[in-house]
């Protein structure tokens, strides 16, 4: 741990900070106009936005009628015809006309918002099965980033006689993700033959235990002949406990409504399910045994039920949810059972276990082993990579952190990125506040750049204080880096003072900062919390009071100078409450401290502050530690000047 991070007094320099806030009054960043401050056509035009994201045309079509001469013709056509081919609900609507979307697509061709398009028109072909034209227009889907359109793509392949059923499978892992598209592929491989009822049955099962219940219910349709009892179905998913005490039947419906009813107990109770399933698990196969205690002690292990890892023993080689997969793992690592977390590694599907975390710690599982040359192989597949088990993987390999050497770009390269068609589009849209379709644009101009082009573009967002845009692009080159600009430190004045007055990490809130806002000045999350360091506002008026600024108001709360100081006070606040653990303190900035106290409670050892980063139970928690502490490393080792270890950072974590 670095010895930056030491428990701070609050004495008269936070006094001092929290009097003279705002006597400097300098505006050291552009803050977005307020929406009623825009002029009228801007605001109808953010309407009209709003009309095509309810895929009302009605709306849409008026609204754009007071707006002919907007200054984005191409997103004030996108408005009226994408409301047009879906429904109020969200469904693709098969009756919708193809000839506007024909001719955007021509007159458009190659641009963002053309892409955009052919993804709704590709959901609407697929819904009519139209497999020629859908065809034609994926081959020119450029993203190809919806699943929907991807399960499409393989109903279409499997119409023509191809086997898909494999690349579906490793395509189905995220039941919130299937909407139509993905029932759709479901049933017709049913009907094919491609699937069996039990590949059904699993994704049932899966989309229950994720809570896409209405897709679980849809997906029950996709057996056809084979369908279950209405009724029986009812039971099970609404009646779970009672269904399972009536015994399980001989026939194959019958077991698998049982591990049905069984997922639907475990994820309102899991110890419940425990007690029901070990009364009916003489009944059902033993493979069906496996599937039933690993939907068990996934439910377990994520409410902290102890010995949810001994029934996770009972469930190898189950097929199971990705998430199954991977807290099977996690509760492998948590008691220390490195040959569970071996063979638990090896079980999963090819491309969750390719996945960075999971190379990580099946090397560490072969290094206990003492097979050192084949963890240190694995280790170094991902060493090379700048993220959290990336730079794991290097210490482990003994190499210490360091900023690779910077590639420097002239002014010449900056203006020339300047003038990057879209551009100007973008900033139109940041300046509205549509960061999706800003995004889109600017994101849009960077396919096929060159390192250096990339850093000159993430240069040029950095002198027009498009700050998010700087890191974004800086973070995409492969070969020629510049982590000043990856790691931006904007402000640095404000977070120098407040950061010493709190006797705090400055690479640490820096860390923080690049991972809640990405330094855009206007950030508002979906519960509330504002501003560069995202504080919630109820924290904010506890910290105010502490430090003597009083009552505050919801606007200055999200200024610069006092969101900075609000954030570094109340993070060094909680690492202080939280054993000076930079994880346990990380976490409780995002999810609250009681939690991680919580969590540390029911450790039941000591364990590395990887390991508990993650075991964390929340998934936006667990990803947030894992980025704001390398986050934290690389600021660290950019303001310090020399190399820097994550793994001491992480440090133990002991129960409490």
């Amino acid at each position: 741990m670095s010895t930056r991070l030491h428990r701070v007094s609050y004495t008269l320099g936070l006094a001092l900070v929290a009097a003279t806030l705002f006597m400097s009054g300098a505006a050291l960043a552009k803050r977005p106009a307020p929406l009623t401050s825009l002029p009228t056509d801007d605001q109808i035009f953010i309407k009209l936005h709003d009309a095509a994201r309810d895929n009302d045309p009605v709306r849409a079509a008026r609204l754009a009628n007071l707006i002919p001469n907007y200054p984005a013709p191409a997103y004030l056509s996108y408005f009226q015809i994408k409301p047009r081919l879906f429904t109020g609900a969200g469904h693709a609507n098969a009756d919708a006309p193809d000839a506007p979307v024909l001719s955007f697509l021509q007159r458009y061709d190659g641009q963002a918002i053309a892409d955009r398009l052919r993804n709704d028109y590709l959901r609407v072909l697929g819904a009519r099965h139209d497999w020629p034209n859908f065809d034609s227009q994926y081959a020119k889907f450029v993203l190809d980033d919806d699943t929907q359109v991807k399960c499409y793509a393989l109903e279409s392949r499997a119409s023509r006689g191809e086997n898909v059923a494999d690349a579906a499978r490793a395509l189905l892992v995220e039941p919130k993700w299937h909407g139509d598209g993905c029932v759709d592929l479901i049933t017709a491989l049913n009907r094919n033959q491609q699937f069996t009822s039990d590949d059904v049955w699993q994704l049932i099962r899966q989309a229950y235990e994720q809570g896409a219940t209405t897709t679980g219910g849809k997906l029950v349709d996709a057996l056809g002949a084979a369908r279950p009892d209405p009724l029986l179905l009812q039971q099970a998913t609404s009646q779970p406990r009672l269904f399972l005490a009536k015994g399980v039947q001989l026939d194959a419906a019958s077991h698998q409504l049982a591990l049905l009813a069984i997922t639907q107990l475990a994820v309102g109770d899991p110890e419940a399910a425990e007690a029901a399933f070990t009364v009916v698990a003489p009944s059902l196969t033993l493979a069906e045994r496996a599937i039933g205690w690993g939907t068990i002690s996934y439910q377990a292990v994520l409410k902290q039920i102890p010995g949810a890892v001994n029934w996770y023993r009972l469930s190898a080689n189950a097929p199971l949810s990705t998430q199954a997969y991977e807290w099977r793992t996690r509760s492998a690592l948590l008691v220390g059972d490195w040959t569970m977390v071996r063979w638990s590694i090896e079980q999963m599907p090819a491309a969750l276990r390719a996945q960075p975390a999971w190379v990580y710690w099946y090397a560490r599982a072969l290094k206990q082993s003492n097979e050192v040359a084949a963890a240190d192989q694995a280790f170094r597949t991902i060493a090379g990579t700048y993220t959290f088990y990336g730079q794991l993987a290097s210490e482990a390999l003994g190499q210490q952190i360091v900023i690779p050497p910077q590639t420097r770009v002239t002014d010449e390269e900056v203006e020339q990125a300047s003038r990057t068609p879209g551009f100007e589009l973008a900033k139109r849209f940041y300046a509205l506040h549509l960061r999706t379709e800003g995004n889109r644009e600017w994101n849009w101009q960077l396919r096929g750049m060159t390192d250096r082009q990339l850093l000159a573009v993430a240069e040029y967002a950095r002198r027009i204080e498009l700050y998010d845009r700087a890191v974004s692009t800086a973070d995409r080159t492969q070969t020629e880096h510049d982590f000043s600009l990856r790691y931006l430190a904007p402000f640095r004045a404000i977070v120098e003072r407040d950061t010493q007055s709190t006797g705090f990490d400055i690479g640490w809130a820096y860390g923080l900062i690049r991972q809640e806002s990405r330094f855009i000045i206007s950030a508002r999350s979906e519960v509330g919390a504002g501003g560069l360091m995202q504080v919630m506002p109820d924290t904010a008026s506890m910290v105010a009071k502490k430090i003597g600024l009083g009552s505050i108001s919801r606007a200055r709360m999200n200024d610069i100078d006092t969101n900075i100081l609000l954030g570094t006070y109340y993070l060094s606040m909680i690492y202080n409450q939280l054993a000076r653990s930079a994880v346990l303190a990380t976490a409780g900035y995002n999810a609250g401290p009681g939690r991680p106290r919580k969590w540390q409670a029911t450790l039941p050892r000591p364990v590395e502050g990887a390991i508990f980063a993650e075991t964390i139970p929340f998934n936006e928690t667990r990803d947030y530690v894992k980025n704001v502490l390398s986050n934290t490393v690389y600021y660290a080792a950019l303001f310090d000047g020399h190399p820097q270890s994550l793994t001491e950072r992480l440090g133990q974590i002991a129960p409490r």
